[in-house]
């Protein structure tokens, strides 16, 4: 039964939080912290099993962090914000609900997926390179792919990624 009430929540959380960001360019603290609050409860607690206890809190602390240096970097070089914290915070939430194993799958999907959607995004709206499009949406997608991925290759019995 967690199994199944996890998968609706992820689900209804990561829409909703693309959507948010997709309106608005934020990500709101409360959603993205609830995620990650969640994987971590619903892992380390509650039997979820997608990933063990240590996999959840090394995943959203390096999903975090991973975004977070990223944007330190990118701030000395170019002197401003390349993402959004909002980010930083949401890819935390996936790496408590699947595993720091998870993150480089999850980062590869939002990368590909956001190159081809920001360029879309620019054209559509006439925009050059050097203006801001939702990240969010598509670290998202990343993370529902990943739940897809997940109860594809999942055992009958039991939910378990890796």
């Amino acid at each position: 039964m967690i199994e199944i009430i996890s998968v609706i929540v992820l689900v209804v959380l990561l829409v909703a939080l693309a959507w948010i960001d997709f309106k608005t360019f934020q990500l709101p603290d409360p959603l993205t912290i609830s995620l990650a609050a969640y994987g971590l409860i619903a892992n380390g607690i509650l039997g979820l099993g997608w990933t063990d206890t240590p996999s959840a809190l090394i995943g959203c602390v390096s999903g975090y962090l991973s975004l977070y240096l990223l944007n330190l970097a990118y701030i000395k070089i170019k002197k401003m914000h390349g993402i959004g914290m909002g980010d930083a915070k949401l890819l935390a939430g996936l790496g408590a609900c699947f595993g720091w194993q998870s993150l480089p799958y999850i980062l590869i999907i939002a990368s590909i997926t956001g190159l081809l959607g920001g360029y879309i995004w620019l054209k559509v709206h006439q925009q050059d390179s050097s203006h801001v499009f939702p990240f969010g949406p598509f670290i998202a997608l990343g993370g529902i792919i990943t739940l897809i991925w997940l109860i594809l290759n999942a055992p009958l019995n039991h939910l378990s990624m890796y």
